[in-house]
């Protein structure tokens, strides 16, 4: 089992668990449309937000294949939470991993998302001792994949119209490192 040491920091951010407190925060972008659009679930209404929120307190430790590190992204100066990333560990045979991340659009365009990735990958590569880490998006999501290769990410695939998401068949993106091609 895989328990980081909360919170994790990095220069600007500090990444930690989600509380039952952090409803406001996490709906005031989960309820955006702008948001959900290249995501699989549409703009949640409050209700929604608190039960995807109640999963999400309970993602804090790796056990198995599946099993899933979901953080709140908050500002190092002000403890503001600004979204949220996470790891999965999608195969413990293979050491594979995946890594996510959501920000609320004021905070797009100042480099959150890439610090935060990167924290993923620091935590799958050094603690988790991955081999291969992912990330999947939307085609059409350009300022994800930017993120992606700002990691050093290869876009290894583009799988076309493979998944019927809210009424209409998306092409999605694969990109992967490897741990020997990743620079702490």
């Amino acid at each position: 089992m895989i328990t980081p040491r909360y919170p994790l920091t990095t220069s600007r951010l500090v990444l930690r668990p989600f509380t039952a407190d952090d409803l406001d925060a996490v709906h005031a972008y989960e309820s955006r449309p702008d948001v959900a659009r290249y995501l699989y679930w549409a703009a949640r209404d409050r209700d929604a937000t608190r039960a995807a929120l109640a999963q999400r307190v309970t993602r804090t430790a790796l056990n198995d294949d599946g099993d899933a590190i979901d953080l709140a992204v908050t500002l190092r100066h002000s403890g503001r939470l600004i979204g949220s990333c996470l790891l999965i560990w999608t195969s413990k045979a293979h050491r594979q991993g995946e890594i996510g991340y959501i920000l609320h659009p004021d905070h797009h365009g100042h480099g959150y998302a890439t610090e935060a990735a990167s924290a993923m990958l620091h935590l799958g590569f050094t603690q988790l001792g991955l081999h291969r880490i992912t990330g999947r998006l939307d085609a059409r999501n350009t300022a994800s994949a930017r993120v992606l290769e700002k990691l050093h990410m290869r876009r290894e695939a583009t799988l076309i119209d493979n998944e019927h998401v809210k009424g209409e068949w998306c092409t999605e993106a694969i990109y992967a490192i490897l741990e020997s091609e990743w620079t702490p």
